[in-house]
């Protein structure tokens, strides 16, 4: 059973911090981890050829984190892992600072790599996450879209 915790809160992701506290806390003695693979999504200055100075993340608590949860069983029931980490922020969000922390353990990398990046694919276009922007001028808009993967 592999070992999984979701978090999801106005707290700033120190990702390199995080990853070491899971790892002593739930992996120390698991010797059979040979791989770690991390994604961290970071929010951008722009949007849609605007430039963006704030964005307020909201969400449904107990809600979000079931339907990431679900979506994280079906994936590492495809590509086995022994643990898997996901921070996501809420609240208020500045350009250049860490919204989303994504880490699978496995014994190899391609089960490693395989299941990191689809399960921030299905954070980024299943999670219920509403994102609300403030633009340089002053607008505030609800995003509509996710960006999508540039991959085929």
């Amino acid at each position: 059973m592999a070992t999984i915790l979701i978090r999801i809160d106005s707290t700033p992701i120190s990702a390199w911090q995080l990853l070491d506290q899971f790892e002593q806390e739930h992996l120390a003695d698991n010797k059979l981890i040979g791989a770690c693979s991390v994604f961290t999504g970071k929010m951008r200055s722009s949007n849609q050829d605007d430039e963006v100075v704030t964005m307020t993340l909201e969400h449904y608590p107990g809600m979000t984190e079931q339907q990431i949860r679900t979506q994280v069983d079906a994936v590492i029931s495809e590509h086995p892992v022994d643990a898997c980490l996901i921070h996501h922020r809420v609240g208020e969000v500045k350009p250049g600072e860490t919204l989303v922390l994504c880490a699978t353990w496995s014994a190899h990398r391609a089960q490693s790599f395989r299941a990191c990046e689809e399960i921030f694919e299905g954070l980024k276009s299943t999670a219920p996450f509403w994102k609300k922007e403030t633009l340089k001028n002053g607008d505030i808009r609800w995003v509509e879209t996710n960006t999508k993967n540039p991959r085929p």
